[in-house]
């Protein structure tokens, strides 16, 4: 692992990899816009030194790579008897989750705990903590009883932690799950008693590598490949550092153990070459869309943007390096041509709906748009132009913002066991028949549309109302974690209409209005 600092003047870019490649890419980058030099200044000391091993069904651990060869990394003897085997032991059956109490046993005989296990669905981590026990945890009475005291701390004035359904199995066995799909505020409980180490074993999907800094002593990888949202794909070499990245507390271990458990899923021969792999190249991110180009347009010609998008991180990929130079070119064209033409696109739709004049310069209707930096802002811009959006209703403003915000795909349009309120429908249904042409020629000319769906508006529609929130959640497909996103979500979007006091003033008025409606325990935890 490398630590790298890239200093420019007063700016500082910071990147941990495991290779000094990218720090000095981004530094060219960086070099060819400002014309001064930046220098790159790296650490190849990782703080704990980081040891994989292989958990052995019997219960043995052994090394997983065989001596000190950085350069082309080969497994363990034992490992590869391992994968010769004709017939080989099982952690677990096809299909099934360990038994997690026999794992953490072996771990604890070994002094590797707290231990952070990388499953692969939300499911596994919810499954996971109900295939743990209080044998560990009942040796440490001290643990425990700081454990359920701390707990009942963290929980005390929020009945739906203080009640949460796996409470008792947190206090009990000392393992807890965290994923997207629990309230934000469940997740701060875990993190904070896994910061503070009273926790033996945390399980988590892949995403919370990056996302959260709780560091373990070790760290368990079941999975040799991930799911992306849409298939199943292998780790990179910089996702299983993210991974292996949180085994060893600085401060207070040694050695950080990766510990790669063998199974179905787990190609052990392929992690052997990720522990030392460089991380894949960067690549720019940079995307057109309706938001970017009113912006841009509020200070800049035309003319002026193409200048932009020519000192951009994409076009310098362009010209430096040839295999960073070929996937640019596949992705924006020799010259930036499909980005500029993609930005063109984009400006003629404006055009074509008064949003912009012909010479490029923002209408009326431009400026006020230009500040809806949302997730649907055009559709929600042409919302406003027709007066469809409900500014006497601060709960059905809600709702339907939280439609425009949703991501989800439905089955069917309806919302499981309840009737839709009348007002909502009636409002909704007309949204969404007069805003059909516009999303339709939308994506006639190759641009997404958001589909509007009623569900997502009910449940922010009864949230808002102060419906409660397990019977929001009863009547909805949303687990818990993602109906909070999608409220939060929802309460950022509309304090982007807040700020349309000056052309839509009972709108900003009802925003307002709608944002205190929806943010409160247990999707948002007011700082006590």
């Amino acid at each position: 692992m490398v630590r790298t600092s890239v200093s420019l003047s007063s700016s500082v870019f910071s990147l941990l990899s495991f290779s000094s490649r990218l720090p000095y890419q981004i530094a060219g980058w960086l070099e060819s816009i400002r014309t001064r030099k930046c220098k790159v200044i790296e650490s190849s000391k990782r703080p704990v030194p980081l040891h994989p091993v292989f958990f052995h069904p019997s219960g043995t651990l052994f090394p997983l790579l065989q001596g000190n060869q950085p350069k082309s990394p080969r497994p363990h003897r034992m490992v590869l008897d391992f994968l010769k085997t004709k017939y080989k032991p099982q952690i677990a059956q096809p299909g099934k989750l360990p038994i997690f109490s026999d794992l953490l046993r072996v771990l604890d005989r070994y002094n590797l705990l707290p231990v952070i296990f990388f499953l692969k669905s939300r499911a596994d981590c919810d499954q996971a903590i109900k295939l743990c026990n209080e044998e560990i945890i009942s040796k440490h009475p001290e643990q425990q009883q700081k454990l359920k005291t701390r707990i009942a701390e963290l929980v005390s004035g929020n009945t739906h932690l203080a009640e949460h359904n796996q409470r008792e199995t947190l206090e009990n066995t000392a393992a807890g799950a965290h994923h997207s799909g629990h309230l934000p505020a469940w997740k701060v409980v875990i993190e904070t008693l896994m910061a503070e180490g009273l926790l033996n074993a945390m399980f988590a999907t892949s995403t919370v590598a990056a996302g959260v800094n709780f560091p373990a002593r070790s760290v368990a990888i079941l999975n040799s490949d991930r799911f992306n949202g849409t298939d199943f794909v292998s780790l990179t070499p910089s996702e299983f550092q993210q991974m292996t990245g949180r085994a060893g507390r600085r401060g207070m271990d040694n050695i950080g153990f990766g510990l790669l458990l063998p199974g179905q899923f787990m190609n052990l021969r392929y992690v052997a070459k990720l522990i030392n792999s460089p991380p894949i190249d960067i690549q720019s991110q940079i995307k057109i869309d309706f938001s970017m180009v009113l912006n841009l347009l509020l200070s800049h010609s035309p003319e002026e943007i193409h200048q932009l998008l020519e000192k951009s991180f994409a076009s310098y990929l362009l010209t430096n390096g040839k295999k960073r130079g070929e996937q640019a070119r596949t992705q924006f064209g020799a010259g930036l041509e499909y980005l500029w033409q993609d930005f063109l696109a984009h400006m003629d739709f404006l055009k074509h709906e008064k949003f912009i004049t012909k010479t490029g310069e923002l209408t009326e209707d431009g400026l006020w748009a230009s500040s809806l930096r949302i997730d649907a802002p055009l559709m929600v811009a042409q919302s406003l132009r027709e007066n469809l959006l409900p500014d006497s209703s601060p709960a059905m403003l809600a709702g339907i913002m939280g439609a425009f915000v949703n991501e989800r795909q439905f089955k069917d349009d309806k919302v499981p066991g309840e009737t839709v309120p009348d007002n909502l429908l009636s409002t909704f249904a007309t949204l969404r028949k007069k805003l059909q042409p516009f999303a339709l020629n939308m994506k006639k000319k190759g641009f997404p549309a958001p589909n509007l769906y009623i569900q997502p508006a009910v449940s922010l529609y009864g949230w808002a109302l102060y419906e409660p929130w397990e019977s929001v959640t009863a009547r909805t497909d949303f687990a818990e974690g993602d109906l909070a996103r999608l409220i939060l979500r929802t309460a950022e979007n509309l304090r982007h209409l807040t700020k349309l006091k000056d052309t839509f003033p009972k709108i900003a008025q009802s925003a307002e209005k709608a944002i205190e409606m929806i943010l409160k325990e247990p999707v948002f935890t007011w700082n006590k």
